[in-house]
This record gives structure tokens, C-alpha cells and sequence, in this order.
């Protein structure tokens, strides 16, 4: 699959929260929770640059995106979601190695993942180490995997 990764556009907030609700979704949560999720997985258009949103595009349409959070040595892979069409095609690893280049280029040294509990596999086979469990900024009482990946220069 070809894949450009390129930054997002503020014009394209709408598009990466829709995005990121139906990949979430992807996991068989109920409609309820999802909702109560709404507003941590929103990212507004003023937020774009400030969370240096990235996109995988594939032919004009965007198959996933992340952020890269904070200032350097120490930030934060804030989101990361794909979409469910293009799960188990590359696309996740393909925006995670460029997120953490990218990470590298800024000064990172390591960035924190605090991961759905159904993305954990996926960030450790790209080389994060769970460290503990954070609580979740959405839902009361549920606990979320903290991960840490380190930046190798």
C-alpha cells in the first residue's frame, strides 16, 4: 500500500476525530462509551500544528494519524488511531516509525504512550515497555496501560 505521511491540516480536524471514533469503535466498544470518549478523542482545528498531528494518506484519502506531544527530551505519543479499513496493512507501523523519527529530528529521548488496552501488543511489538497503568481521562475506574518507548539516537 502507498502511503504518503504528511502533516494534517487544521481543515481536517473533523476528519481525524470522526476518524478516531470509528477506530476505537473498531474494538467493539458500545455506543455509550464511545460517547463518553467523545471529547478526549476530539481534536479541534487550533489544536492541528500545536499537537504536530501527522497523517497517513493512501490515495487522497487518510488511513490514520498521530500526535507528537510535548517539548523535548520527554513527550508523548497523544493519539494514534488508523482506520478500520486499513488495520493489519502496515499503516499503525508505518505512522508509529515516523512519529518517533520525527521525535528523534525534535530532541525526543522518549516518548509516553498511555495506550488502549487493546493497542498494547501493537506498541510493544514496535518496542515500548509498559511501565504501570494510568486512569483513563474519559471513563471512571478504568485503568489504561502507561508504555514508554525509547528513542535511540
Amino acid at each position: 500500500m502507498d502511503v504518503l505521511i504528511r502533516p494534517a491540516s487544521a481543515t481536517e480536524a473533523d476528519v481525524l476525530t470522526d476518524l478516531a471514533l470509528r477506530s476505537k469503535a473498531y474494538w467493539g466498544y458500545p455506543v455509550d462509551f464511545l460517547e463518553a470518549c467523545r471529547d478526549e478523542l476530539t481534536i479541534a482545528a487550533h489544536e492541528v500544528t500545536r499537537r504536530r498531528a501527522t497523517v497517513a494518506d493512501g490515495d487522497g484519502r487518510i488511513l490514520g494519524f498521530t500526535t507528537l506531544e510535548g517539548k523535548p527530551p520527554t513527550g508523548a505519543l497523544g493519539m494514534m488511531f488508523v482506520d478500520p479499513r486499513a488495520i493489519g496493512q502496515g499503516v499503525g507501523r508505518v505512522l508509529f516509525e515516523h512519529t518517533i523519527a520525527t521525535g528523534r529530528d525534535l530532541g525526543f529521548t522518549e516518548l509516553t504512550i498511555d495506550a488502549d488496552p487493546n493497542a498494547e501488543f501493537f506498541y510493544r511489538a514496535m518496542g515500548a515497555v509498559r511501565v504501570g497503568s494510568v486512569p483513563s481521562s474519559s471513563i471512571t475506574g478504568r485503568m489504561l496501560p502507561q508504555m514508554i518507548f525509547t528513542i535511540r539516537r
